[in-house]
């Protein structure tokens, strides 16, 4: 049995985050998103945790860290990034959760 490549594991990674909550991040709505409302903001966390349209174009790396969707009108962009624990810098291997806290932020395309 082969272990699983680097992309594996951080998509598995992003997924839990991104579906359930699983792993430790953060959820960040640009200020697009918020002044749309809190019913609008609930509706596009709802949208990116279903979210499962990814393709070569945007996904090319197998990662599952970005995705475009529609809601009510309007385009919106969803996009994971890879911090260490403290936020202050990139993380050094987005595959390891003892040293990555994710940050999945949405916003709207024209925010982009």
């Amino acid at each position: 049995m082969t272990s699983p490549s680097t992309s594996e594991q951080v998509r598995a990674l992003n997924d839990a985050f991104r579906t359930a909550g699983s792993i430790s991040g953060d959820w960040i709505m640009a200020a697009g998103v918020s002044a749309k409302g809190v019913p609008f903001a609930t509706a596009a966390m709802a949208a990116v945790r279903r979210f499962d349209n990814f393709t070569e174009d945007n996904d090319p790396y197998g990662e599952h860290d970005f995705g475009a969707f529609e809601l009510a009108g309007e385009k919106l962009f969803w996009k994971l990034d890879y911090f260490d624990r403290d936020l202050h810098f990139g993380s050094d291997d987005p595959a390891d959760p003892a040293v990555t806290r994710r940050v999945l932020t949405i916003m709207l395309a024209s925010e982009y």
